[in-house]
């Protein structure tokens, strides 16, 4: 609850008796004004402050003598810090804050000034490197979800630069990731930073398979993984957060399948070794089943059908119908656990699935043969058709589990 709630709906529950005035002014008081915009003004003057002294050193920096180059970037980096300390130790825990992340965003800078003033960048990936271990050291040491964010996204930079500029992995960044972040995010559940932890991660498995050159679908073992930690995590919303980007990714692969794998040119490009990526697969699904099992969640197995390897079919009408198939099972089951769990959100969520899977299944059967304006037509009436049966079966879903009115 919050003190504007109380402001815009409070009156309205006096009015409609479920509490007094007297009890309405009693919540205000525990909500006081809130004074951020006026404790943003400082932070805001000192931003204009510092941007216009970074203006005047950046027009004139190739014409200051090295020493001075270094005063500058130790001098502001140093302030940055000590300006955070000061503040987080006053109270004002939102500017210190600002001030460290900033302090962390300089660190970045005045490596990569530091390594161009002494041509090192092109050639070691050192000194990103340390950003982003110096990251993951702030986040722990203050546990602040900004720097946590911050770290992931700097990770990402540091690893897309050594695949992109230097043409290496750097396995020390993505065990570094997974080991400093993730065990951090084990201990501090939380539902933004486990998604933003899985999309790094993703990001990081990616750039690996680009950069060794197998086939993309090796990218679904890591992927899964990360989708297995999840279930082995105790608090089920950063668990289900942290398993959001793999099925996103596990759909949109499926459903690109769905509407291209036709070719066997295409498909031939997924076809890793059968045996040995079915046997991996099948080890971390294991894993996932007895996380699932040790949580209670053995309903949610259905997140595996996205991952069945029907691109060992050959191309063509098999793995089309293949595919389909596997959308709907997996949509359909998204729409009964909802049903059954009574989530509004999932429904939603399974109805969009339904609807887009049957959107795809009727492009690909009758695109080819039938008059576009009837296409477009027939189309839309089967889509309005369907939205408003699920709708109606969700209306229905949640009427008979709201309790009755005394």
């Amino acid at each position: 609850m919050s003190r504007k709630l109380l402001e815009t709906d409070g009156r309205e529950w006096v009015q409609k008796g479920l509490i007094s005035e007297a009890q309405r002014e009693q919540l205000l008081a525990l909500y006081p004004t809130d004074a951020t915009a006026v404790g943003l003004l400082p932070l805001l003057g000192s931003l204009l402050v510092g941007l216009s002294a970074l203006s005047i050193v950046a027009a004139n920096w190739q014409g200051l003598p090295e020493l001075v180059r270094l005063a500058l970037l130790l001098g502001a980096l140093c302030a940055a810090y000590a300006g955070g300390e000061y503040f987080r130790r006053r109270g004002n825990l939102s500017l210190g804050m600002g001030l460290v992340a900033l302090g962390l965003v300089l660190f970045g800078a005045s490596i990569v000034l530091t390594s161009q003033l002494y041509q090192l960048i092109g050639y070691d990936l050192t000194g990103l490197l340390a950003w982003a271990v110096a990251g993951m050291g702030l986040t722990w040491l203050y546990r602040s979800r900004l720097l946590f964010l911050m770290t992931a996204v700097i990770s990402g930079i540091v690893q897309g630069y050594n695949t992109g500029q230097l043409g290496a992995f750097s396995y020390l960044t993505a065990v570094g990731t997974a080991l400093g972040l993730g065990y951090y995010w084990w201990r501090r559940p939380d539902a933004l930073l486990g998604g933003v932890l899985a999309t790094g991660l993703l990001w990081q498995a990616a750039l690996l398979i680009n950069h060794l050159h197998v086939k993309i679908t090796w990218f679904f073992i890591p992927a899964m993984l990360v989708y297995t930690l999840g279930d082995w995590q105790p608090n089920r919303p950063a668990g289900r957060a942290l398993q959001g980007p793999p099925l996103v990714a596990a759909f949109l692969f499926t459903l690109g399948l769905a509407l291209f794998g036709e070719s066997d040119i295409y498909a031939g490009q997924l076809r890793a070794p059968m045996v040995p990526y079915v046997a991996a697969l099948a080890g971390v699904a294991v894993l996932s089943a007895v996380g699932k099992q040790q949580r209670g969640r053995l309903g949610s197995l259905t997140d595996w059908l996205l991952l069945l390897p029907g691109f060992y079919f050959t191309g063509g009408l098999p793995l089309a119908v293949a595919t389909l198939v596997v959308l709907y099972a997996y949509s359909g089951s998204v729409l009964v656990r909802a049903h059954q769990e009574q989530n509004p959100d999932r429904v939603t969520l399974g109805t969009v699935l339904f609807i887009l899977t049957t959107a795809v299944a009727y492009f690909k059967l009758t695109w080819g043969f039938m008059d576009k304006s009837l296409f477009f037509l027939l189309g839309g009436l089967l889509l309005l058709g369907i939205w408003w049966g699920l709708r109606r079966r969700a209306a229905r879903t949640f009427a008979g589990s709201t309790p009755p009115q005394p």
